[in-house]
C-alpha cells in the first residue's frame, strides 16, 4: 500500500509540472498577445488622431502669430479716436481669437497649454500697460506708442509659438 501511494505521488509530480509550465506558457502568450492587440488598436489610433493633432497645433500657431503686438495693430484698426476704445477692442479681439480655439487644448500637453494661456495673458497686460499715465488719449498715438514698444521687446506669443514647434518636432519624431 505505502509503495502504491509513493508511486501515485511520482506519477502526479511530472504530471503537476508539466501542467504549471504549461500554465505559465500560456498566462505569458496571451499577455503577449494582450499586448500586441493593445499596440495594434493604439498604432492604428495614433493614425487618424495625429492629422487632428497636427492641425491643433496649427490653428494655436495661427492664434499666436495673430495676437502677437505687431500683427494685431496691423489687422485691426481703431474705430474711434479715444484711446480707451481702441485698447479694449485689441484685448476683445485676442480674446476672440483664444475662445474661439479654446477646444484645441485637448490635444496639448498642459504645460503647453498653460504656456500658450500665460502668453495670452501677458499680451493683454502689455497693451493695458503701455499707456500706463493715461496721458494719450487719441487712438493713433497709443497705436504708435504700442507698436514702438512692441520693436522693443519680444512678442510673448513668440516664446510660447517656439515652445509649440517643439512639441511638435517631439510629437513627429516618436
Amino acid at each position: 500500500m505505502e509503495i502504491e501511494f509513493y508511486s501515485l505521488v511520482m506519477y502526479c509530480i511530472p504530471a503537476l509540472l508539466t501542467g504549471l509550465i504549461a500554465y505559465l506558457f500560456f498566462k505569458e502568450y496571451t499577455n503577449n498577445e494582450n499586448k500586441r492587440r493593445h499596440y495594434m488598436l493604439h498604432k492604428s489610433l495614433q493614425k487618424e488622431v495625429l492629422p487632428v493633432k497636427l492641425q491643433a497645433y496649427e490653428r494655436l500657431a495661427l492664434v499666436l502669430e495673430r495676437m502677437a503686438p505687431n500683427n494685431l495693430l496691423i489687422r485691426i484698426k481703431p474705430i474711434s479716436q479715444r484711446k480707451e476704445d481702441y485698447e479694449q477692442l485689441l484685448i476683445q479681439n485676442i480674446e476672440q481669437e483664444f475662445e474661439h480655439n479654446l477646444a484645441q487644448q485637448i490635444y496639448l500637453s498642459d504645460e503647453c497649454w498653460n504656456i500658450i494661456l500665460a502668453a495670452k495673458n501677458t499680451t493683454i497686460q502689455f497693451i493695458r500697460n503701455c499707456d500706463i499715465s493715461n496721458e494719450m488719449t487719441n487712438a493713433d498715438k497709443f497705436r504708435e506708442l504700442v507698436l514702438t514698444k512692441s520693436m522693443d521687446t519680444p512678442a510673448p506669443s513668440n516664446a510660447a509659438l517656439a515652445y509649440l514647434k517643439n512639441e511638435v518636432s517631439n510629437l513627429l519624431t516618436y
